[in-house]
């Protein structure tokens, strides 16, 4: 039997890191990196259903290729209902509109989409900290994914401040590589001791031709052709950058009209689209018009 048989949507928006940059490595094998995260307009949609039996469950018809037992959203259904000791349960259906492995931050995404709402759902009672506390354990992304702000990044990622961004529209390209992240990190041609950089010198040089870059561009351009291919067909249109370890690819532009004629124009065999850069998380609209539907 099930508390509530309606289902739920719920939006669980995309990033990019507009440029990533490796500080060194802790004695516990993780790495300490800077970064600045954008969330974007676009993304996943997950629905869930509360159940009044504790079991968590979760919709097959998505077909995106990752067991039940390893989806970020299940795990991160579980992981609250152990740390909120709520007897409710849900069922989730993951609508995936974002590539697997491509950096834009999808697992990610829905796990914090499911923490926030299920939050709500279970009327469990975590604040916003609590939350992303769980998040962290379940990826260092998940957290700026909790709090819905673009945000600046430091230490595994999980020390956000707040960072104002100008409204921006975002061609990007899944050139269909899934990027092993572990691999990655444990390259040793992986610049891992770059020297810090503070905010300031972001705003300052984040106009075309940047030197803040993502750290590993080099390795993705040296050992993914495909991957290459994408940044050089981009870089007609602006600076061309890779988002996150995985394989996505993007260019900014400042309205939609030159993203738009930047999408006619791209030429390559590979999925491209075009988002808007957020202002703040779609999750937390969708938040905010849940508790008010709840005082009506």
């Amino acid at each position: 039997m099930r508390t509530n048989t309606d289902w739920s949507e719920w939006p669980a928006p995309a990033k990019l890191n507009l440029f990533l940059r490796i500080t060194g490595r802790r004695a516990d094998g993780y790495h300490t990196l800077q970064t600045a995260f954008r969330l974007l307009d676009w993304g996943d949609t997950l629905r869930l259903r509360v159940r009044d039996d504790g079991e968590i469950g979760r919709v097959d018809g998505g077909g995106y290729g990752v067991a039940a037992e390893d989806d970020l959203a299940v795990r991160a259904a579980r992981t609250l209902q152990a740390a909120s000791e709520s007897r409710l349960g849900c069922e989730i259906d993951v609508i995936k509109r974002i590539p697997l492995g491509g950096g834009f931050g999808g697992g990610s995404s829905d796990a914090a989409t499911v923490l926030v709402a299920l939050n709500c759902l279970w009327n469990a009672g975590l604040d916003t900290a609590e939350l992303a506390a769980l998040g962290l354990q379940l990826g260092a992304d998940v957290p700026v994914f909790v709090h819905g702000h673009n945000a600046w990044a430091e230490g595994v990622g999980e020390i956000l401040l707040p960072l104002p961004l100008a409204a921006a529209w975002y061609l990007l390209v899944d050139p269909g590589v899934h990027v092993p992240t572990a691999a990655l990190f444990q390259s040793p041609d992986l610049t891992r001791t770059a020297a810090p950089v503070t905010i300031a010198d972001f705003v300052r040089d984040a106009a075309p031709g940047s030197s803040l870059k993502n750290a590993f561009e080099p390795l993705l351009r040296r050992d993914q052709p495909a991957i290459a291919a994408a940044l050089d067909a981009l870089s007609r249109f602006g600076p061309a950058r890779v988002t996150g370890s995985g394989g996505g690819c993007f260019v900014e532009f400042s309205n939609r009209e030159a993203a738009q004629a930047a999408l006619e124009a791209l030429s390559g065999d590979w999925r491209a689209w075009i988002a808007r850069g957020a202002e703040r998380s779609p999750l937390l609209d969708r938040l905010d018009a849940m508790k008010m539907d709840a005082k009506d």
